[in-house]
């Protein structure tokens, strides 16, 4: 099978703290930090949890670009030589780290079955994510993978899909996505953030989520939006006191 790769770069991990928080704020808290650091285009669109409850997703990119398969370089046999690039990323992709399979949006064919899943999920791999689709669901949620799909796609990769390279910038669900990018996926969807910027932004949106708390509170209570959400000068030094007091019930 003819096929190039990159050297694989080195994906730092995630702080323990970091990951914590964004598994807890949600992928449109953070999509909304991003957004007021200039970054508008986060959210990948179309790509819905496999299973309703399965834990968040939180971890770096390592990512596989798929082209169009082509007859005379993929079949079932070609496809399984240890040298598919497919196969070595199933293999390669670091513990605690996000797959990344970008197959253009092609869903004509499947990007990763169980037996995938499952060695994903004994290598420690946090999870998978991808535009297209995968085959053997029901399977794949069995392994306890957390993944997001566009679609489920029964027919073999090979019929449709060749892997070129990994570790190599791609785009998914009309977002552009580096390896080491940190991917966080829940209920709301999936986001991308920088890995520049992932410490920060997992600080700003653990502050929102803790200040929403609050204002569900008042609301609850019959207390208007206004001067309450979003959040106003006097409405944050209320907040600050509450949390100094030790955050008695309201």
């Amino acid at each position: 099978m003819s096929q190039t790769s990159a050297p694989s770069a080195a994906i730092q991990p995630l702080p323990a703290a970091t990951r914590d928080k964004l598994a807890r704020v949600g992928a449109a808290t953070i999509a909304n930090a991003l957004l007021k650091r200039g970054l508008r285009n986060t959210m990948l669109l179309g790509l819905q949890p496999l299973s309703s409850d399965q834990p968040p997703l939180v971890g770096c990119a390592f990512t596989v670009r798929m082209i169009p398969a082509r007859e005379d370089l993929d079949s079932m046999a070609l496809y399984a030589r240890d040298d598919s690039l497919h196969r070595r990323a199933i293999e390669e992709c670091p513990s605690g780290a996000v797959l990344v399979l970008a197959p253009g949006g092609d869903a004509r064919a499947s990007v990763m079955g169980d037996m995938m899943a499952l060695r994903l999920r004994v290598r420690g791999v946090a999870g998978a994510i991808t535009d297209g689709g995968f085959r053997d669901t029901p399977g794949i949620r069995a392994t306890g993978l957390p993944c997001f799909q566009r679609q489920a796609s029964g027919p073999a990769t090979p019929i449709h899909l060749h892997p070129v390279d990994f570790d190599q910038p791609v785009g998914v669900g009309g977002v552009a996505v580096y390896p080491g990018d940190v991917i966080v996926g829940d209920g709301e969807g999936v986001v991308c953030i920088p890995r520049h910027l992932a410490d920060e932004v997992a600080d700003e949106a653990a502050d929102v989520t803790a200040y929403e708390a609050f204002a569900a509170a008042h609301i609850r209570r019959g207390r208007s939006i206004f001067g309450l959400f979003p959040a106003t000068p006097d409405s944050r030094i209320e907040y600050d006191r509450w949390v100094a007091a030790g955050r008695p019930p309201i």
